[in-house]
């Protein structure tokens, strides 16, 4: 009995070291497929026309900069840039609002490359071991610098084997090289905001609505920028986007996950229908007192039953305090001032249709106390902050159920 039970004891062994070599080929094969995947980049979030547009701005302002560099240093020297003015001419035609394809970006790294590059010529020689040491010392200058361009490393590392011709001074490559880059920063600077693409990205400043420091109301509470800061400092690592892009997306990714929270609450849900307005040639005394007497902020203007001007209530008592100390109108001899001479036109207007996400940042952040409703052109409603209020308290009360 011994010698069968000895005997089974590698047969044991080798079919668990077999069931084991199955398990691992089994999971290795479940996971080489996403394995695989993560080669391959997501999808684009761009249209086929922003691919148009940016390929022939990257052709054109290529073209132009080099050959403003092969008429003024020689055909030789436009050649042997136009590897790095090429993937430049990508960065700032293509990915235009990125921290590595601002105007500073490409300009500083030029200069940073040319520098020492022409620095690494002078003390060692035009060898690959100098081109390495150009690379590497340009990178660590373009980053206290804030000037990170990745095709300024190649410009530092082409810069040392361009030997100028004879009579020509050392410094000329470098002359050639910015000379290009500007030609095509000017290039760029002009192409992209004539395709209605600001160029360089500019900073979001908040509006003083109220001339005052607070920050707008959807930037004091939850994510604001120096969170984003922080969050960036931990990462630590090197993004191409700016702190401006970044808190543009968080606030849009908020705005479209409220907007699925919310469900379909529209303009039309939560407006006031039964309409308090004004016509252009209503007295300012008679629109003060509708206002007062309904207790509303702003009063629509109609002609014809057309929506052309609304009257704030600031508008109003500011027309009266100046006819207090105006001699003509306290002695009569000034005629009545009438609505339309005080009213805002055009007017901000919505939809009937409009989300009432679309709402929020209208009311708030743009310091407006009522939005006209149309439909189809004809004034319908009136939406005010108490609205906006009472439907999101609505909207709460829904999800707490």
């Amino acid at each position: 009995m011994l010698l069968p039970a000895a005997s089974s004891g590698p047969q044991r062994a080798s079919h668990l070291r077999g069931s084991i070599f199955s398990t691992v080929a089994m999971k290795s094969h479940a996971h080489f497929p996403q394995w695989l995947s993560a080669f391959l980049p997501d999808a684009l979030h761009t249209r086929p026309r922003e691919w148009s547009r940016a390929a022939f701005g990257a052709a054109a302002g290529f073209l132009f900069s080099a050959w403003v560099c092969s008429q003024l240093f020689g055909l030789h020297m436009a050649v042997h840039f136009s590897g790095p003015l090429a993937a430049s001419a990508v960065l700032l035609f293509a990915v235009s609002s990125g921290a590595l394809a601002q105007p500073w970006s490409i300009l500083g790294s030029y200069l940073c490359a040319s520098a020492v590059a022409l620095t690494i010529t002078h003390f060692i020689d035009h060898s690959l071991l100098g081109a390495a040491l150009a690379l590497g010392l340009s990178l660590l200058l373009m980053c206290p610098l804030r000037c990170l361009h990745p095709p300024g490393g190649a410009i530092a590392f082409c810069m040392v084997f361009a030997t100028p011709l004879s009579g020509e001074p050392f410094w000329q490559p470098a002359l050639a090289a910015m000379t290009a880059g500007v030609g095509l920063l000017a290039c760029a600077l002009l192409y992209n905001n004539l395709t209605r693409v600001p160029y360089p990205r500019p900073h979001p400043g908040t509006p003083a609505v109220h001339h005052t420091r607070d920050p707008l109301p959807s930037e004091r509470a939850g994510i604001n920028a120096d969170d984003l800061d922080y969050a960036l400092d931990e990462l630590g690592s090197f993004v191409d986007i700016t702190r401006e892009d970044l808190e543009l997306i968080v606030r849009s990714t908020e705005k479209h996950a409220l907007r699925r929270s919310t469900g379909e609450i529209r303009a039309g849900q939560m407006m006031s229908r039964d309409l308090i307005h004004a016509t252009p040639q209503t007295a300012v005394a008679k629109g003060l007192y509708l206002l007062t007497h309904h207790g509303l902020k702003a009063l629509p203007i109609l002609d014809a039953g057309r929506l052309v001007g609304i009257v704030s209530l600031v508008d109003l008592v500011s027309a009266t305090r100046a006819n207090t100390f105006n001699l003509r109108a306290i002695l009569g001899l000034q005629k009545k001032q009438t609505l339309g001479e005080l009213m805002t036109a055009p007017v901000r207007t919505v939809d009937v249709d409009t989300h009432v996400v679309d709402l929020i940042a209208l009311l708030s952040d743009d310091g407006l106390h009522c939005l006209p409703v149309l439909d189809e052109g004809r004034l319908v409603g009136v939406i005010t902050q108490t609205d906006l209020v009472a439907a999101l308290h609505r909207d709460l009360l829904r999800h707490l159920d």
